[in-house]
């Protein structure tokens, strides 16, 4: 099951052994981001090939009755293997989290950070071998939510300034959760600079978010993006 994808018990060894490799998708080399790509289909690969056989042992014991069937061994063994094999994989891999406790001291929390710099350094390639919307949008709202030590704070805001100098992507909006929660000098002045940049994207995307900051009761809804830009076209004129 998904939400058994990652341990909250595991430490950051047990982690860089199942993901370490991960790191690779967010090199400059291509090369190497190639070799990456290409761990990560045998990975993906593995865990579908782990989720038939749990689904065949699942269809097999169906008849001895649900108690019985989760005692099962052959089931719980298919089970595990299809577990584990998520845990080696992505977006799988970085599905859940820590159910009680500081997400910041959290050691998945590297990974799950990785997840979101490879979907914004590198979208293409993030879209054809990991496309994960709702991921994504979860795994936002759960940084943004973190205790933000200067590590996280400096990541997170590198982020946010990638993401605000592109062209729109699906679950982009929810940045501005992360936005507020690392705001600072350093974050508004990267904003600042994309806001007076060549880029219609970057003017356009910085000047909602630090139109937002300054509004922090202000939810950060479709209609409030629609009156911003009705209002900045409205200006312009």
């Amino acid at each position: 099951m998904a939400e058994e994808a990652g341990t909250d018990a595991d430490d950051a060894c047990a982690w860089a052994e199942r993901l370490g490799w991960a790191f690779g998708l967010i090199a400059e080399d291509p090369a190497v981001r190639g070799a990456a790509l290409v761990h990560l289909a045998e990975a993906q690969s593995k865990v579908t090939d782990a989720l038939t056989r749990s689904n065949e042992m699942w269809l097999l014991t169906w008849p001895l009755g649900v108690d019985e069937q989760y005692r099962e061994p052959a089931f719980l063994q298919a089970r595990r293997r299809h577990q584990q094999a998520q845990k080696r994989s992505l977006p799988d891999g970085v599905w859940g989290g820590p159910v009680e406790g500081d997400l910041a001291t959290w050691p998945g929390l590297p990974y799950v950070l990785l997840f979101l710099e490879w979907e914004a350094r590198y979208p293409l390639e993030w879209t054809q071998h990991a496309k994960a919307w709702g991921t994504k949008q979860s795994l936002i709202r759960k940084v943004a939510r973190a205790r933000q030590d200067e590590a996280i704070k400096a990541k997170l805001t590198d982020l946010v300034e990638i993401v605000v100098h592109r062209a729109y992507r699906c679950k982009d909006r929810e940045y501005v959760r992360v936005a507020r929660a690392v705001d600072g000098a350093d974050l508004r002045g990267r904003l600042d600079r994309a806001a007076d940049s060549d880029s219609p994207w970057a003017r356009c995307h910085a000047g909602y978010v630090l139109w937002l900051l300054d509004r922090p009761d202000l939810p950060n809804t479709r209609r409030v993006w629609r009156t911003w830009v009705a209002g900045q076209a409205a200006a312009s004129l």
